[in-house]
């Protein structure tokens, strides 16, 4: 937890008022390796809102709270769209980077995904991996052409409802 995102700043000195050793009284002491968590930007992981908000606890927890409203409902519409014609999967991850300005786990799990994509992305462009995507298209696509080739000389054209002229 970021302790100026939560609206305590330091106290005389730059020390944070509380516990020993400047961690305030009821937050666990972090581990270093926590503080220095950095998103790819190079800014650290944690609250984005303006320093004013975030000066003021109330303020902020009412800050967070939309955030997370319109966040979820951003996520809602995208699940809803996800079955419908429309973009569902880009607009679940404008709902999860709405909760990225905010919430250290949305941070982290974009981060997750970002990897993942760009992992996928080289696996995809490696030589072997595509020529095996054009051979399994290729059939793909002649099974489907034999398969309408045999439903049009059994069939033929028909329409499913009768036109009368």
């Amino acid at each position: 937890m970021d302790t100026q995102s939560h609206g305590e700043g330091p106290g005389p000195g730059g020390a944070v008022a509380g516990g020993p050793g400047g961690v305030p009284a009821g937050v666990p002491a972090q581990a270093p390796a926590e503080l220095e968590k950095v998103d790819a930007g190079g800014r650290p992981l944690g609250s984005r809102a303006p320093a004013f908000v975030r000066s003021r606890r109330t303020l902020h927890v009412g800050w967070q709270v939309g955030v997370f409203v319109v966040g979820l409902v951003v996520v809602v519409t995208g699940v809803i769209l996800l079955p419908l014609p429309g973009p569902g999967w880009l607009v679940i991850f404008a709902g999860m980077a709405i909760w990225g300005t905010e919430f250290v786990w949305a941070q982290l799990v974009l981060r997750w995904t970002r990897r993942k994509v760009t992992e996928a992305a080289q696996r995809a462009l490696d030589p072997r991996v595509r020529r095996r995507n054009l051979v399994l298209t290729t059939v793909a696509l002649v099974i489907c052409g034999v398969l309408l080739s045999i439903y049009l000389w059994k069939f033929g054209i028909a329409m499913p409802w009768s036109i009368d002229a």
